[in-house]
């Protein structure tokens, strides 16, 4: 029982530590791969997936895409990475299958992809540095299977984070584009971004959709009801010492609606009944007599 116990917490620490330096993996393909993976992995295990699919050689043309100090966060925006964003969510007509790992554990060793690719499918390597450009315009249609790996910069801090993804999409937009084959692999490979970064953001609270589409005036309401139960609870150190009636609602406005419709009901109720109670017809009205003597009362 206690080996079980020291176990549990030894995979809640590895889970906390995994969230403080990880970092996203995208994969998309023309191809169809039907690779998976949890949303939390190592990158060790990610690894093996990989390599399993990519010794299959399912595309022509292997991208493998090298960023650093990223973060989940930096590719939820829709402004940040549009087009990255349209080929992982399947809006694009090129691409037939994809995964993503929010969390990754540690960095993908991209040396190694590339090694297998060279062994398992004979491709042959083009590098590719994204700051400079250097590269982009040396791919060539030589009807051979190609690796191009590519070198993003590293975002900076500030404002000018979300431009620096901005543009690295923008390169990757274009970088696909002059791709001579349409039957590509895309493998994204991340790496944590700075201890410092981290601190920031996670001091910094998060805006998700659903707190933008809520209205201010219901914050405003949650706000002012839990101020009036803690300025209520604040008056009295002990709730059992409060009165029956102030510790308890018992006229809520749901009872007062539903004794209303009652009492409103039992009303039309006693109307309807006391109306077909007053009708007063004798039983010689709906007799009826046949035979000859109706006959000789009618002469």
């Amino acid at each position: 029982m206690r080996l079980l116990e020291i176990g549990a917490c030894a995979l809640a620490i590895v889970s906390v530590d995994a969230f403080e330096n990880t970092s996203p993996f995208l994969f998309f393909s023309s191809s169809e791969i039907l690779a998976s993976s949890p949303q939390i992995a190592t990158a060790a295990s990610l690894s093996v997936i990989l390599n399993l699919e990519l010794e299959k050689c399912p595309s022509e043309i292997y991208i493998i895409v090298s960023q650093p100090g990223a973060t989940t966060l930096d590719y939820k925006s829709q402004r940040s990475t549009p087009y990255l964003r349209r080929c992982v969510s399947g809006k694009d007509k090129h691409v037939r299958s994809s995964f993503t790992v929010s969390e990754v554990l540690g960095e993908i060793d991209t040396t190694a992809l590339s090694d297998t690719l060279e062994q398992q499918c004979g491709a042959g390597t083009l590098n590719i540095d994204a700051s400079s450009g250097s590269g982009l315009f040396d791919i060539v249609d030589d009807m051979k299977p190609r690796i191009i790996k590519v070198d993003f910069p590293a975002p900076t801090a500030g404002k000018d984070r979300s431009t620096t993804f901005r543009t690295n999409d923008l390169f990757f937009s274009n970088l696909l584009d002059l791709l001579p084959s349409p039957n590509y692999t895309v493998i994204y490979t991340t790496t944590p971004a700075s201890e410092s970064y981290q601190q920031h953001t996670d001091i910094e609270p998060t805006m998700y959709e659903m707190d933008k589409m809520m209205s201010p005036l219901v914050h405003i309401d949650l706000k002012r009801d839990i101020s009036m139960h803690t300025i209520a609870s604040g008056n009295s150190t002990n709730t059992t010492s409060l009165p029956l009636f102030e510790r308890y609602q018992y006229f809520t406005p749901g009872l007062f609606m539903g004794l209303f419709a009652g009492s409103l009901l039992l009303s039309i109720l006693y109307v309807a009944i006391s109306a077909v109670s007053s009708l007063q017809v004798s039983y010689a009205s709906f007799d009826r007599e046949n035979g000859p003597t109706a006959q000789k009362k009618l002469f």
